[in-house]
């Protein structure tokens, strides 16, 4: 069995951001050679997320009234986390929520998706740089 391993890098302007990833790991993929296994992506900060879903605007829009419906940004100290100095438990509130990782099954070199799935990194506390991991193995 091969593995293949590597980091996407990523830094939104904004605070709160949903990023379609599927072409990025389509070609971390290519570049393993890998043609039957997993692929494991994941957020490796903990105010960020990897999830599949449809790449549609409605329904990023409806991510973001129902996570900030949820966990609410603002007050800030409504949050003991934010004690700390912090300003982000919010945003690993809704890391919590929407997921760490995802897994794909690779079938003949391609990510074997669903109709309309697709792979996004969710951003819930942006402005720096953060990465995701992509794990590949199979054969």
């Amino acid at each position: 069995m091969k593995s293949h391993r590597k980091e996407l890098w990523f830094n939104t302007p904004t605070r709160r951001a949903y990023l379609n990833i599927t072409r990025d790991v389509e070609a971390v993929l290519a570049e393993s050679g890998i043609r039957e296994g997993l692929c494991l992506v994941n957020a490796m900060h903990i105010s960020a997320s990897v999830f599949i879903n449809d790449d549609e605007r409605g329904l990023h829009a409806d991510f973001e009234t129902w996570l900030e419906g949820l966990a609410p940004h603002a007050p800030v100290n409504q949050y003991r986390h934010n004690d700390t100095g912090e300003d982000n438990a919010d945003a690993h509130l809704k890391r919590s929520i929407m997921g760490r990782e995802v897994v794909v099954a690779i079938t003949n070199g391609k990510l074997d998706f669903g109709p309309w799935e697709q792979i996004f990194y969710g951003e819930f506390d942006g402005r720096r740089k953060k990465r995701v991991l992509v794990k590949i193995i199979g054969e």
